[in-house]
């Protein structure tokens, strides 16, 4: 569990999958074996405090020179896996999305236009080397998308409210589960939705979460971690948060045809996470 920093930085929550070293070519395998032997592996702190670092110069940096050569490392059944940062990648990806979030004044006074145009176009030019990249690692600021919560279960629900004796340390609050579960809800949830209602975000989000968990190794892990709202939410609600049940309830009650009972869950779900929304108005 990570150690509390003087400097957190919050609020982002993540989706990962993590690969067995099979699932990798050489030499990159080869990377991957002797990095997962590290003593001193990063966590995901570390991981966000270089990518703000990097726009702190002026003109900032909005996305990396050179790709990350690390990764988050995880055992499963005895297996290592890892999850590459592939920073480079996801700035690329993540700059695109921010029209969406920010008015164009905004957006220029954070990252100029000469900037960004620039990095469009390495972008475009690195597609075109590299068409079937995709990232390891989604992200999501001040929520967690309640179409993640369908990849898991309640029952793989992992909560330490931190502490300890060892020095203060953390929250954490994540699942995992393995890739073979993931995808089989995904399955049964879209079927569910979609003989419920016609259409709508949380079947189109279900779906683009579906096809990007297609293009990882079978034996893969994905983790559901909260990451940095862990700070954004008092503790006691921390620890009541079942989101995954409430999703799971819902999606049990479509299938059931009691739209009542999915009403009930769903509007816990959104109550939940408008209270953290709010908080991110406060600050």
């Amino acid at each position: 569990m990570p150690k509390v920093s003087s400097v957190i930085v919050p609020y982002a929550a993540y989706l990962r999958v993590y690969e067995p070293l099979a699932a990798f070519r050489e030499p990159e395998r080869e990377h991957w074996a002797r990095y997962a032997r590290r003593p001193d592996l990063p966590s995901y702190q570390v991981e966000l405090r270089r990518s703000l670092a990097a726009l702190l110069p002026t003109p900032p940096v909005s996305v990396p020179v050179h790709e990350s050569a690390d990764a988050f490392v995880a055992e499963v059944d005895g297996v290592v896996c890892v999850c590459p940062w592939r920073t480079r990648l996801r700035g690329w990806q993540a700059l695109g999305e921010l029209a969406g979030d920010f008015p164009e004044p905004v957006l220029d006074a954070l990252i100029p236009p000469v900037v960004r145009r620039e990095t469009t176009q390495d972008y475009e030019r690195w597609l075109e080397r590299n068409p079937d990249a995709r990232p390891w690692i989604r992200t999501a600021t001040w929520q967690v998308p309640i179409n993640w919560f369908v990849l898991v279960s309640d029952a793989e629900r992992e909560y330490d409210k931190g502490g300890g004796d060892q020095g203060p340390t953390a929250p954490v609050l994540r699942y995992r589960t393995p890739m073979v579960q993931a995808r089989r809800r995904v399955a049964r949830g879209l079927r569910a939705l979609k003989e419920a209602v016609d259409e709508g975000p949380l079947i189109d989000g279900l779906t683009d979460v579906g096809r990007w968990l297609e293009e990882f190794h079978p034996r893969s892990l994905v983790e559901l971690d909260y990451g940095g709202l862990v700070h954004a939410v008092p503790a006691g609600e921390l620890e009541d948060d079942h989101s995954a049940a409430d999703v799971a309830e819902g999606i049990e009650a479509l299938r059931d045809g009691d739209p009542a009972t999915a009403g009930e869950a769903y509007g816990r779900l959104v109550e939940r996470w408008r209270a953290v929304r709010d908080r991110r108005s406060a600050n």
